[in-house]
């Protein structure tokens, strides 16, 4: 499957400089997963260590906040920029989007919808987007994603009742819209083993009599998705839609180096979407040589929200509304 992107604007950048910022490295992807799976063995500990106590709360919030960036690592071994290596993109991909319950098949098709046709509501619709009344882009959704458990209040539209569905068979509208036929049978094997694997998680939970199966494997993305929604929710909130330019529907911002680690470096988004075979840990370097040609990137996530709060309000009364981006007049852009 190839993005296509050729009738979007792209940046003017030195196609030597493109093609060295192109190379993947193992051993980059590698340091990456080492301290991201690091942390979240060190902080599963504390939890483990003060069972029965205050701190073993706080050390789950810690490891559940941490466990829900498994979705970055999602992303970015989906677009195979990870690794050089085939072998490790698939297996972290497989790995990861176990962790983030999206499954593998459904994902790919959908993801590369959304960068083909980002925020698109027409044919082809971007599912990615609004996959689901409490991830839609609004104020609603916004304080069902970042608040935990709330999304288990509207389960129906939630991506894990997707995957019961599938499994059941039910050909949903995401999969009518943008699953070939050819590749549905695995996206319901695939969501059937899921389902297994949660049934054997909550199955082990019972028979130890405990909720610790649960809160390392099944429930972090309801009970530690906060700071990861917060952050991904800047994307492309309040901006067009319905647009080739991604310099008009996608956000760009810089995020402190904690926050950046977590999150493979996609508050480079804008830049991500323009050349997306791109590595995340070559995406700061790519957006200083273009820069100059895209909108003031905002300066961490309070500079964000200070434009996406107001947006989503507006929009509440007109849904054509959206964030006017300076565009820098550059000839030859």
């Amino acid at each position: 499957m190839d993005v296509k992107l050729d009738k979007w604007h792209k940046c003017k950048v030195d196609i030597e400089v493109l093609k060295e910022l192109s190379k993947k490295s193992d051993l980059k992807g590698l340091q990456h997963i080492s301290v991201f799976f690091g942390l979240l063995i060190i902080t599963g500990l504390l939890a483990y260590i003060t069972w029965g106590t205050w701190w073993s709360v706080f050390w789950f919030l810690v490891y559940g906040n941490i466990y829900s960036f498994s979705n970055p690592l999602w992303h970015e071994t989906g677009h195979k920029t990870a690794f050089k290596s085939k072998f490790l993109n698939e297996f972290f991909y497989y790995l990861s989007s176990f962790m983030a319950n999206f499954e593998p098949t459904r994902w790919r098709y959908t993801h590369f919808v959304h960068h083909g046709n980002t925020y698109s509501t027409n044919d082809p619709f971007d599912h990615e987007i609004e996959y689901g009344n409490n991830l839609r882009e609004t104020t609603k959704g916004l304080i069902i994603n970042i608040i935990p458990f709330l999304d288990l209040v509207f389960i129906k539209n939630h991506i894990s009742f997707e995957i019961f569905q599938h499994a059941l068979g039910i050909k949903t509208k995401v999969m009518q819209d943008s699953i070939p036929e050819n590749a549905q049978t695995k996206v319901i094997f695939n969501s059937r083993a899921f389902v297994i694997i949660w049934a054997l998680i909550i199955f082990w939970s019972i028979i130890v009599s405990s909720w610790m199966p649960m809160l390392y494997f099944l429930l972090p993305q309801f009970y530690g998705k906060t700071l990861h929604k917060l952050v991904a929710f800047t994307q492309h909130a309040g901006l067009a839609r319905d647009i080739k330019d991604h310099r008009f529907s996608t956000r760009e911002m810089y995020l402190n180096p904690i926050l950046s680690f977590l999150y493979w470096k996609m508050e480079y988004h804008l830049t991500h979407h323009m050349f997306p075979t791109v590595p995340s840990y070559n995406l700061d370097k790519l957006h200083h040589h273009i820069k100059d040609q895209l909108p003031k990137p905002n300066n961490g996530l309070i500079d964000a929200y200070r434009e996406i709060i107001p947006a989503l309000i507006k929009q509440r009364e007109d849904s054509s509304y959206s964030i006017k981006k300076d565009i820098p007049q550059l000839q030859n852009v």
